[in-house]
């Protein structure tokens, strides 16, 4: 965090108390980023260029399985916890802004493209209800009659989410006034998980539970329609338990391929990004949850399911070979790199850590306190679309 010094220098030359006084307190904010510390119901806000903790956040609920995105600004995160909880947290002012409990069980969110919507995902009672950013004040009710999940925001003021029971995805195009235009697509597949989007808006992938292989769409079309990918991979090939589901958000694009963590396989999948065909496998230390690819894409990062959860390993993604493998300690939840790549933030919860490490020589850097941390989010999102 860095106080613009120089600016409030100029301020008091020039005499002006109260001018003086707004530059004091203005704060850039992108080097930020929240942890969140789910035992607690509280967030820890981070420095990543001095590596430090700033202060903790308390009063956001039950944030078991939280996670959160950016105002545009990068001034507010919007939290998403497990409770229905929807909280707006101020980092500038390092105190919650706003806070509603807008449903029984909540999965997760997404803010749209112009920074005015926040959208919310909902297994209790199902369905998406959309916020005003500054307000959060209800805009949008959108009942599914299922489990909702896989929520994300796409170009032109629309959000996509898929139901659980159902198996349907639905865009909801909020550019118009009055209700949104919901585009339903049946046909999905089987207990959908997870899904994620490409940063360039286009490619919308869910992840299956209830059968072999994943599920596309391409928002680019009028009228999308669902791809199959890898129809014959899966849970069914052989009944291995599935310990933890693989995180799709975490994934992977390096370059024309994606990485994506197996359902109940030790490895990692390659899907070639425009024929999204199997271009190969990487056998992996034990079930991947997160395999995420450094920012230059020249490298992925994987954690693993309970109770194989202390180790990491780093794949580079020319020669697909397993680079690097250690052990940062117990219970490995969530990876973070800074943006541009150079370090990598690993919250190790059952040693109350987060743990700082250089991407190049995987030298242990730093250690930060934080109290049973999961997620990791820097204020950089903010400029990612699905994120």
């Amino acid at each position: 965090m860095k106080t613009l010094i120089s600016a409030l220098t100029l301020a008091a030359t020039l005499g002006t108390a109260a001018l003086a006084d707004t530059i004091a307190t203005t704060i850039a904010t992108g080097d930020l980023g929240l942890v969140i510390e789910r035992a607690k119901g509280s967030v820890l806000l981070v420095d990543q260029s001095d590596r430090a903790s700033l202060t903790r956040i308390e009063g956001l609920g039950d944030l078991s399985h939280a996670s959160m995105v950016y105002s545009p600004d990068e001034r507010f995160a919007y939290v998403f916890g497990r409770d229905g909880g929807l909280t707006k947290v101020d980092i500038v002012e390092r105190k919650i802004a706003n806070r509603v409990v807008q449903a029984g069980n909540s999965i997760g969110g997404a803010i749209s493209d112009d920074g005015k919507l926040v959208a919310v995902s909902n297994y209790e009672p199902g369905g998406v209800r959309v916020f005003d950013a500054d307000t959060l004040e209800l805009v949008a009710d959108i009942p599914t009659g299922s489990k909702t999940i896989g929520l994300v925001d796409a170009p032109g003021r629309r959000f996509v989410f898929t139901m659980w029971d159902t198996g349907e995805t639905w865009i909801a195009d909020m550019s118009g006034e009055g209700d949104p235009a919901i585009t339903k697509i049946p046909d999905m597949g089987k207990n959908p998980y997870d899904a994620l989007v490409t940063g360039n808006g286009r490619t919308y992938i869910t992840g299956l539970f209830g059968e072999d292989g994943l599920t596309a769409l391409d928002l680019w079309e009028d009228d999308p329609k669902p791809i199959r990918v890898l129809p014959n991979y899966g849970r069914g090939q052989e009944d291995m338990p599935v310990y933890k589901m693989p995180h799709l958000e975490g994934w992977a694009l390096t370059g024309s391929e994606f990485v994506l963590p197996a359902v109940g396989h030790h490895e990692v999948l390659w899907i070639d990004a425009n024929t999204l065909e199997e271009t190969g496998r990487t056998k992996t230390y034990s079930q991947p949850v997160f395999a995420m690819a450094r920012p230059d894409g020249r490298q992925v990062w994987v954690n693993f399911a309970h109770p194989m959860n202390d180790t990491i390993q780093v794949i580079d993604t020319v020669t697909k070979q397993i680079i690097h493998e250690f052990k940062p300690g117990p219970a490995v939840l969530h990876m973070e790199f800074t943006p541009r790549g150079h370090e990598i933030w690993i919250s190790v919860r059952d040693e109350n850590k987060v743990k700082i490490y250089d991407t190049h020589t995987f030298e242990f850097l730093r250690e930060i306190e934080a109290d049973s941390p999961s997620g990791i989010f820097f204020t950089a999102r903010a400029h990612r679309t699905g994120l």
